[in-house]
């Protein structure tokens, strides 16, 4: 069997008519073998009998405006996907590996040119109708034609996709080369047709959608609150992909002005948790709280999830950053030890990579496979970049950065700027060099104060622009900035997202993650050849190769990163023992212990 298809199992079922070379069972895998069998029970990193009921409290910052998260337009309030089942569940334990949910089998031939989905008989969309093959046709259908702009290119080799029956659905391949795919198209959360036909699916609602996940949309408080309750006779409660999880009978998230308000609410009670990830409030907020139940616990717990790049990025759309000599030199006005230092108590570490910890992070000299699939590019990549590691500007801490505006100064000398009169200004157009820092959290504006102070002695003008969640939303949907904060998330297993990321077709193709606007014929022909890899060895030495090439384009000036859990939260929640590699499992797998009391009284949104 190929090991790139294996599908499957502990228990190889005979192929099913018409595709005799396929293979078929109850996961499937991207190059790993499957760690739980068809017999298995529950994930190991679940507690199968962790107590149910409970109404837990998260805040978030800001507002919302729609209920449907799978359109551009509007604000997706959280949680709004727990309520959909996907056709196949990812373990966090596994570095791809996705278990049958809706679906009972799936069935994909060696070379993966297509994989087909048989769904569960007892499937049910909450009002009690079963979940049949044309909905998952049309839930594919209708997320490319009016759905986010990113399942264009996620879903771009899809050929076509076929109700063989009620409960068969066939997906097929325009290239047997995206090895990714079948595992892709599994994901896929799975819309009712009958809810839909009839409705705008393209406009904002705050009709309570129909769902068929372990929660429904209980009450809704329009940019305010939004309450889920769990559905007591949700079909899926046995599987062994759901067994210990979404314990807790409701989950209401309440919006909040700013951080600030936020954290003051968890002090007094009338929030359950919070990711501390401001670094400052970690520090020194926190410290007492009173409660006739018990109190707050912090926690930092290690983990091994990668961290994708969050950092200062520049929309080279915009002419003043189209050179990537003026992108370095304005990124040694950033002084990260310092800040780390003084304003992040010393507890991050600088990025260095789109694929921070993990072993897909470039580092070093390019050497072995990932040097020979660099040569291939020699003549169009800089020519440093065979020859140096890639750091980024350092300083000693103390504050003192005039050599590196020294160096800043230089680059700039050489890309055609001139000083005149305290102001940088372009030799040939005369264009002054201006720059808008686009925020949407004001704690962001401690960080970038600094910089500004360090661009102003290099002339360059610039200014903090922090704007509601809506308006940068907006913003940074049509590319609208000159700088962001931005973060790429990304995954152990590189794939069809990156065209998102990167790719020149998404770079101006509005609502794309494509935030640097990079249009980079190696970076588009890199990014489909990590689509098409056909090895675990050759997906991570084209991972390597792409992440070099991005950092030496200085799209962004690297931010910082944590590989702690950084944890704040009231203990009468319990949490499974064992954290698992690739991510925490909140909230699906924790829960109220069972001796807390009067933590069912929810405060219902109109």
């Amino acid at each position: 069997m190929n090991i790139y298809c294996i599908a499957l199992l502990a228990l190889m079922l005979p192929a099913i008519s018409g595709h005799a070379e396929s293979f078929k069972g109850h996961a499937l895998s991207m190059f790993d073998e499957i760690k739980y069998g068809s017999e298995f029970e529950h994930f190991n990193y679940v507690r199968p009998d962790a107590p149910k009921g409970g109404h837990l409290r998260l805040a978030r910052v800001g507002s919302f405006d729609n209920l449907n998260p799978f359109i551009l337009k509007g604000i997706a309030a959280s949680g709004t996907l727990m309520i959909y089942d996907r056709l196949l569940d990812k373990s966090l334990d596994e570095s791809f590996t996705a278990y049958g949910q809706l679906a009972e089998s799936v069935e994909c031939p060696a070379d993966r040119s297509w994989v087909l989905f048989t769904l569960r008989s007892e499937a049910r969309w909450h009002d009690g109708k079963p979940i049949t093959a044309s909905d998952v046709v049309f839930t594919f259908n209708t997320l490319i034609a009016d759905g986010l702009p990113f399942y264009r290119s996620f879903y771009a080799d899809v050929d076509k996709v076929v109700a063989l029956d009620d409960r068969r659905v066939k997906f097929s391949f325009a290239s047997g080369a995206n090895r990714e795919l079948s595992l892709i198209v599994g994901q896929l959360r799975v819309l009712p047709k009958h809810y839909w036909e009839g409705r705008e699916f393209a406009s904002t609602t705050l009709d309570r959608p129909l769902g068929s996940g372990p929660y429904r949309i209980a009450a809704v408080d329009p940019g305010r609150s939004i309450r889920l309750e769990r559905v007591e006779d949700y079909w899926g409660s046995k599987l062994p992909v759901q067994r210990g999880r979404f314990n807790f009978n409701s989950i209401q998230y309440d919006y909040y002005r700013d951080n600030t308000v936020a954290t003051e609410a968890l002090k007094i009670g009338e929030v359950d948790f919070r990711f501390a990830n401001d670094a400052v409030q970690w520090s020194a907020e926190y410290k007492t709280a009173a409660d006739p139940t018990g109190g707050l616990d912090k926690v930092a717990i290690p983990h091994q999830v990668i961290r994708g790049m969050r950092g200062f990025c520049f929309n080279t759309r915009r002419h003043k950053f189209a050179d990537r000599m003026v992108r370095l030199a304005l990124s040694y006005a950033f002084d990260f030890e310092w800040t780390n230092k003084r304003l992040l108590h010393g507890i991050y570490t600088r990025s260095g990579s789109y694929w921070n910890n993990s072993k897909l992070a470039s580092r070093g000299i390019p050497e072995g496979l990932e040097l020979q699939i660099l040569r291939e590019y020699q003549e169009q990549l800089p020519r440093e970049l065979f020859t140096r590691s890639f750091e980024s500007p350092r300083t000693d801490g103390t504050g003192n950065v005039r050599p590196n505006l020294r160096i800043a100064q230089r680059l700039l000398d050489n890309a055609g700027w001139r000083v005149v009169d305290n102001l940088l200004i372009h030799g040939e157009t005369g264009e002054p060099l201006d720059i808008e820092f686009l925020l949407v959290s004001p704690n962001h504006e401690r960080i970038v104060g600094p910089i500004r102070e360090n661009l102003k002695r290099l002339g360059v003008g610039s200014r903090i622009r922090t704007v509601d969640s809506s308006q940068y939303q907006n913003r940074l949907q049509s590319f609208d900035y000159d700088v962001i904060v931005a973060y790429w998330r990304q995954t152990l297993n590189p794939g069809n997202e990156q065209r998102n990321f990167w790719s020149s077709a998404a770079a101006n193709f509005n609502g794309s993650r494509n935030y640097a606007g990079v249009s980079d014929s190696v970076v588009d022909d890199l990014v489909e050849r990590v689509i098409a890899a056909d090895s675990r060895e050759l997906q991570v030495a084209l991972t390597r190769a792409l992440d070099r090439v991005l950092l030496w384009g200085y799209y962004v000036i690297p931010g910082w990163y944590s590989n702690t859990y950084r944890l704040v939260y009231w203990n009468r929640l319990g949490r499974p023992e064992s954290v698992p590699p690739n991510g925490l499992g909140f909230p699906e797998t924790w829960w109220f212990e069972s001796s807390v009391e009067a933590i069912d009284n929810t405060t219902n949104p109109n």
